[in-house]
């Protein structure tokens, strides 16, 4: 019996090994068209500049200058780490001999990067957080990069005016995680899919396929080390799971990795605004909306608390918006805490418009 289903399970694994990233996405497309193509291409370049910070972050210790900060201040008024420039000047690198991407967005950079050589037939944007969790390169956790791909829409004037559209205009979205491996988590609106790195073979190999999230799951994370500076609904949230069984605190303090879990596991991670803060601290179009499509193409959900990410639409390219993320149910609770806060605010200012 074992032996007859030995080679089954021999071809499977082989079939799984040799199911890389580029052939991944033909395979999901179930084409050769010239947009397959171009998404195969966009996305092993995504590879190719994550194997190489991937590499820089092993030796990072090892390698002058890769850590610490440069004394310089990045366009969110942020200290700019060493591994930030490097990892925005890999993906530069990659994607200006792609041929295929005409301008790259960054929350490293002001404004976009244009590449003209490519602008006359380069039809893509990339949208990226080169390095999410910088802060932990230094100590050795995890950090991970964050991207996504729009279509250029009509004439850019310089301005690029056609990326302040929802979210809904990604046709390609996903992370990098690197962690004691590294991998690849994308979606093109046709499930999510994981690989990892073979250092020996050099390529990114499928390792999950059609990830789907439990609609509830143990896990919560958040700062609670921001306790007293959240709104009252956060407070109310996180009083309410340290009274409930069944809830476990995990924050590493790196978004992707962070993310990571909840997909895997399930629960919800919260990035939320402040009293003093309340648009919060996450840039929409390089961190939420592209963790929101692809959560949700898990089955999962994004929402900023009161309304679903993937709708909201940028006013600015470096635009911020709170984070709730997560199993659909965990995701809905948390929103219900703020709805109740919400009503009961609206309540008071009746009130209060009534007695003067």
């Amino acid at each position: 019996m074992v032996d007859d289903q030995q080679p089954l399970v021999e071809e499977h694994t082989l079939d799984r090994d040799c199911t890389t990233l580029s052939r991944h996405v033909f395979q999901q497309l179930q084409s050769f068209s010239p947009e397959a193509q171009d998404l195969s291409a966009l996305m092993n370049r995504i590879g190719l500049a994550a194997k190489l910070i991937a590499r820089r972050l092993s030796r990072a210790g090892l390698v002058e200058n890769a850590l610490g900060f440069t004394g310089d201040m990045n366009i969110q008024g942020e200290s700019v780490k060493k591994m930030d420039v490097y990892a925005n000047d890999v993906f530069i690198a990659v994607f200006k001999q792609s041929g295929l991407v005409c301008r790259l967005a960054s929350e490293e950079m002001e404004k976009p990067y244009y590449i003209p050589e490519n602008c006359p037939i380069g039809r893509y944007t990339l949208l990226y957080d080169p390095i999410d969790g910088s802060s932990n390169v230094d100590i050795n956790l995890n950090v991970g990069s964050i991207f996504a791909i729009r279509q250029q829409e009509g004439v850019d004037n310089g301005d690029a005016s056609d990326l302040l559209q929802s979210g809904r205009k990604q046709i390609a979205a996903g992370y990098v995680l690197y962690g004691p491996s590294t991998v690849l988590v994308y979606s093109i609106g046709k499930g999510v899919h994981a690989f990892t790195l073979d250092p020996s073979l050099g390529e990114f190999i499928l390792s999950s396929e059609n990830i789907r999230m439990p609609d509830h799951g143990p896990i919560y994370s958040i700062n609670e080390g921001n306790f007293w500076q959240c709104k009252e609904s956060i407070r109310d949230y996180i009083r309410y799971v340290h009274r409930h069984e069944g809830y476990t605190a995990r924050y590493s303090g790196a978004l992707v990795g962070d993310v990571h879990r909840i997909l895997m596991q399930g629960g919800v991670f919260l990035y939320p605004g402040s009293v003093r803060k309340p648009e919060g601290k996450l840039r929409l179009i390089y961190e939420t909306a592209p963790l929101a499509f692809l959560i949700e193409q898990a089955g999962g959900k994004a929402s900023t608390g009161t309304h679903n990410l993937l709708d909201v639409v940028p006013t600015e390219l470096h635009m911020r918006t709170p984070l709730v993320i997560g199993s659909k149910e965990d995701v809905e609770l948390v929103e219900s805490f703020i709805g109740e806060q919400e009503r009961l605010e609206e309540e008071r200012r009746l009130i209060a418009a009534q007695q003067s």
